[in-house]
């Protein structure tokens, strides 16, 4: 099976969809018209321009510009898991605690799956490490803010229920059990739901374009595989670890619960 190339115009005709659902929203006065078109023109340039991006990344193979450019990724994947809180930390750590925590898992479960499953050679191959990453760290991503959304939730929800655990001698593990057992639940169902439609209810994104792009179905589903099984571990260290110190965050070394180290975010 060879490659079929696309060109310009197959791009415009596929644009049609989008003219299509613009115009049925201006005849149901929806009121989404013009932000389906934004969007759409924003995913154009902004795919256009990373696919460029790429392509110079691609020939250069450098192990500091792709090291540079996971590094931007997780930058922006950290403010958007931020900016999905209802509720925050106050200052750096609104930030900092989301992004630490997919630094951390990304960063493991990329280097474990370059260097021993995938070899590319050099390992650091941006080919394969910035599209890798990119799956890992938008799952990644999805977990964390749901784990911390919930989190920070559930205890201000509970507080009253934690409060009392803590005045009467538990220690804070004890007390946020109920409230971490939730979050982390919350935060592994979109992969588990993932891995568990797999194959049956949808083909997966990767698997899928190495079909188009001509590749054998049985080694694609190979490399599917070990991206659910990498996306997994991912999500998983990120949001244990987000959890983990957001909890220990909410309280301090008097085993207090500490809600003023909350900011709430309004317009959500």
């Amino acid at each position: 099976m060879n490659f079929i190339a696309l060109d310009y115009l197959d791009i415009l005709l596929a644009s049609l969809t989008i003219a299509v659902n613009a115009g049925l929203s201006i005849a149901m006065r929806l009121g989404l018209g013009q932000r389906l078109v934004i969007a759409a023109l924003r995913m154009v340039v902004q795919l256009t321009l990373v696919g460029l991006v790429l392509k110079a990344l691609f020939s250069v193979a450098s192990p500091v510009l792709t090291g540079f450019t996971i590094l931007i990724m997780i930058l922006f994947a950290g403010r958007e898991a931020m900016a999905r809180q209802h509720r925050r930390f106050h200052g750096w750590w609104s930030y900092g605690l989301g992004t630490g925590s997919m630094m951390t898992a990304g960063v493991i479960v990329l280097i474990f799956g370059l260097t021993t499953q995938i070899s590319p050679d050099p390992w650091y191959d941006p080919r394969y490490a910035i599209p890798l990453m990119g799956m890992i760290l938008g799952n990644t991503m999805n977990g964390v803010s749901i784990g911390l959304d919930r989190m920070i939730a559930g205890v201000v929800d509970r507080r009253a229920a934690i409060e009392a655990r803590l005045c009467l001698g538990a220690e804070a593990k004890e007390a946020f059990r109920p409230v971490v057992s939730d979050a982390l639940r919350a935060a592994f169902i979109p992969t588990i739901n993932g891995m568990s439609a797999a194959g049956i209810v949808s083909l997966p994104g990767m698997m899928t374009g190495q079909i188009l792009a001509g590749a054998d179905p049985v080694e694609a589903v190979k490399y599917q595989i070990i991206i659910m099984f990498l996306i997994a571990g991912g999500t998983g260290i990120g949001s244990f670890a987000a959890v983990y110190f957001a909890r220990q965050r909410l309280t301090d070394s008097r085993h207090r619960l500490r809600l003023d180290r909350l900011t709430p975010v309004k317009g959500l």
